[in-house]
């Protein structure tokens, strides 16, 4: 005789999956433009996701400025979402995202720029983080 679970039970099983699916990756730290000029400290091997507001097609990207290469590692390259992804249009701003993994111990500086990299002093902001790995 096969047994199924009540479905109050299945229920609260995809409820707790869908929370999940919600939270940030073991190992993952998820900041914004609210950590601006803060301090983390994040463990070795911990990845450093950082979400800004962008709009690409003004030329404008979030760009590294400042790495310490002995303590944080670029993972890939940006990653830009538009604000309305359901339409995807043309010029509409978003979500630039950029990695980057605690390889080494001790204190750095993590700066971005929103600049266009063809420019020389174009940068409309900045965002700086201290990093601190045990």
């Amino acid at each position: 005789m096969k047994r199924f679970a009540r479905p109050s039970v299945l229920i609260l099983l995809a409820a707790v999956l869908a929370l999940g699916a919600c939270a940030p990756a073991a190992g993952e730290v998820p900041l914004g433009i609210s950590d601006n000029g803060s301090q983390v400290e994040v463990d070795l091997g911990w990845v450093l996701v950082i979400s800004l507001e962008s709009n690409p097609s003004t030329g404008y990207g979030w760009h590294v400025a400042e790495i310490d290469p002995a303590r944080l590692e670029q993972v890939g390259e940006a990653e830009f979402i538009p604000a309305d992804s359901d339409e995807q249009l043309v010029g509409a701003p978003g979500v630039e995202t950029l990695r980057f993994k605690t390889v080494g111990s001790g204190i750095t500086t993590l700066t971005l720029t929103y600049d266009r990299t063809w420019e020389d002093d174009s940068a409309e902001q900045t965002f700086t983080l201290t990093v601190s790995v045990p």
